[in-house]
């Protein structure tokens, strides 16, 4: 049975009808009064003008860096596209995809975001784009975080001192160009001498907990490539991969830069010890470089803008200790020309804790990984390995000189036995050397095993102290009480 409206208790005062109505009325009349005067483009903007790698659109109103949505027409859905700059009501894009299919008039919604990616323990073996999105076909990640691609690095005030060993299985770099954990190095060659291949051996043999490799700007063929035969499927459960060939958009070389750093900081956080693999620096560095160029930068040092001397800092600087864990960071340069002093790899170098040259001429001998010694510098060397061992290293050093500048001489017979000591023992032990640097690809040397040939070539014994207390993850067995001596 319904009830009537006089059974019904209403508590509380009600407004008398007649006001409630007026008040109403007022309200519907200050919203259209309102809705009249509000700025469209502050909501969402249209395409005005597409030249080349830039967008330019009316609004909407945005903050550089935001990612916006075009909706573009002719079936391509959605595109992204991300502020690069800002000139009165005037937005400048670049798409992290092709623009093929946009048209003037094609609406852009601002989403008040910048690139965050998502991310999880379950990245790990997984591939992803420029965003941060699966690119594998294995699903989502189930991410419980979302990090931004832009960050600042730790504060230095607060990074602890680079002072603990990494592994990375290369006994060139592991005996004479020792590498601490949250140090950053540059692997600088020219084309074909065998960077990628080097930052796969590293990949495959250290000790590090987690693997992040970014390949910026690379041959499209090259994923799969380092998936198969440098990683391999041990590798690969430990690892995550950050692609973006080289059709891809500048944007999109460049962001893919940072998202891979992102997944890095997000690992370092849960207290890991994580290796950052990137190639290539220069691939950044041109794609930053274009994009400067289309907003109209004006060029400087070999045509580079001088946005891309002030990011490759704020790239750099994110690896490293942190009161959490680290980021050891190899950085592969394509050197162009081989020349060593060009723009890019001489600011790298003055940026980075050390350098790995590559040289062509041992490449064509066939002598790999093509690793120029004489030419490389660990500047963290002295802080991460023991006196002794330093002193080893040194040695072998001094002989590899020696037999350097006396190698023409000894190659055209004009040098003779006994004439000089230095060169001598240079000559003697030269094949030694060769045998510690020369390494197959699929080779792996641990730590102990590279101190013992070194120690066998200097004749000195390396106490158990300056191999330190096994940590995870390090190959090898035990080391004997007594050092390690051949």
């Amino acid at each position: 049975m319904r009830p009537v409206l006089d059974d019904i208790q209403i508590e509380g005062n009600w407004p008398d009808p007649a006001e409630l109505e007026f008040n109403i009325t007022e309200m519907l009349s200050k919203y259209f009064e309102t809705a009249g005067k509000i700025d469209t483009v502050k909501c969402a903007g249209h395409i005005t003008k597409a030249q080349g790698l830039l967008l330019e659109s009316r609004g909407p109103q945005a903050v550089i860096g935001e990612i916006c949505r075009i909706e573009a027409p002719k079936g391509r859905g959605i595109i992204h596209a991300e502020v690069v700059g800002l000139r009165d009501e005037t937005v400048q894009l670049m798409a992290y995809e092709e623009t093929e299919g946009i048209e003037v008039g094609c609406r852009v919604i601002a989403s008040g975001n910048r690139l965050e990616v998502p991310v999880s323990d379950k990245l790990l073996g997984r591939i992803l784009d420029c965003m941060g999105n699966p690119i594998d076909g294995k699903g989502g990640v189930d991410a419980v975080l979302r990090y931004p691609a832009l960050a600042n690095p730790p504060d230095p005030a607060t990074r602890p001192p680079i002072r603990r060993r990494l592994a990375t299985g290369v006994r060139s770099i592991d005996g004479l160009l020792s590498v601490g954990r949250g140090q950053r190095v540059g692997i600088f060659a020219g084309s074909g001498v065998g960077k990628t291949t080097l930052l796969g051996m590293i990949a495959r043999n250290t000790n590090a907990d987690v693997n992040v490799v970014a390949l910026i700007g690379e041959r499209g063929r090259e994923l799969n490539d380092f998936i198969a035969n440098d990683l391999g499927p041990e590798g690969l459960a430990r690892s995550v991969l950050v692609s973006t060939p080289s059709n891809s958009p500048p944007l999109a070389r460049l962001r893919g830069a940072y998202v891979a750093t992102a997944v890095a900081e997000y690992f370092r956080d849960q207290g890991l010890d994580v290796m950052l693999l990137f190639d290539s620096v220069t691939r950044f560095a041109r794609a930053q470089r274009e994009i400067g160029l289309a907003a109209g930068e004006p060029p400087a040092t070999r045509g580079y803008t001088p946005s891309v001397f002030d990011s490759m800092p704020k790239l750099l600087e994110r690896s490293g200790n942190s009161e959490k864990g680290s980021i050891t960071g190899f950085y592969t340069v394509l050197v162009e020309g081989d020349d060593m002093d060009e723009p890019i790899a001489d600011t790298v170098r003055g940026i980075l804790d050390g350098h790995i040259v590559l040289s062509r001429r041992l490449a064509k001998a066939y002598h790999y990984p093509a690793v120029d010694v004489l030419e490389s510098v660990s500047r963290l060397m002295h802080h991460v390995s023991g006196p002794v061992t330093n002193k080893i290293a040194g040695y072998i050093r001094r002989l590899m000189a020696v037999y350097a500048e006396a190698e023409d001489l000894i190659n055209v017979g004009a040098y003779h036995t006994g004439t000089n000591p230095a060169i001598d023992e240079a000559v003697a032990k030269r094949n030694a050397i060769e045998s510690l640097l020369v390494q197959e690809v699929e080779e792996k040397s641990s730590l102990p095993e590279t101190l013992a040939v070194m120690a066998g070539i200097a004749g000195m014994e390396i106490p158990p102290e300056e191999i330190g207390i096994y940590e995870r993850g390090l190959a090898g067995g035990a080391v004997p009480a007594e050092g390690i001596r051949v």
